[in-house]
């Protein structure tokens, strides 16, 4: 494999394992945007002028049928995001180096920055750097 051709494999194995982080990022706006509707479920409307107000049942069964709707929709999401979730760090655990699996855990999975993760793992930055070129060499998408 051609040096230019193993450096475009290695950053595209880096966008894939970014995918975690970006996949976490969507799930907990998904998290809050079903906490948020259903928040608004208990009372769908809030007059706060002092006058009494009549609310049909229609309206209610509709904002309910809404509501329901929406709900299916974000869980679907959070379904598609959790697979993702799942998907990338099995990909981690087949690697069959501990300290490869380790590092790509560590940068990806738990967000960490280098630093963090030399003295975590009591290597220095560039030995945490060998050994994380060599887990995105290892690394397999398929």
């Amino acid at each position: 494999m051609t040096k230019e051709k193993q450096t475009e494999t290695i950053e595209e194995t880096k966008e894939y394992l970014k995918g975690y982080e970006r996949a976490v990022r969507k799930l907990e706006r998904i998290e809050l945007r079903i906490a948020e509707m259903r928040s608004r479920q208990v009372s769908p409307h809030v007059c706060l002028d002092g006058m009494p107000h009549v609310f049909s049942v229609k309206d209610l069964s509709g904002y309910a049928a809404l509501l329901d709707e929406e709900e299916r929709r974000y869980m679907k999401s959070r379904y598609l995001c959790l697979r993702k979730c799942r998907e990338i760090t099995d990909k981690i655990e087949r690697l069959s180096q501990d300290e490869e699996k380790a590092v790509l855990l560590h940068r990806y999975i738990k967000l960490q920055k280098w630093e963090d993760i030399c003295e975590e793992m009591g290597y220095s930055w560039k030995h945490i750097h060998r050994i994380h070129t060599a887990a995105l060499k290892n690394f397999k998408m398929t």
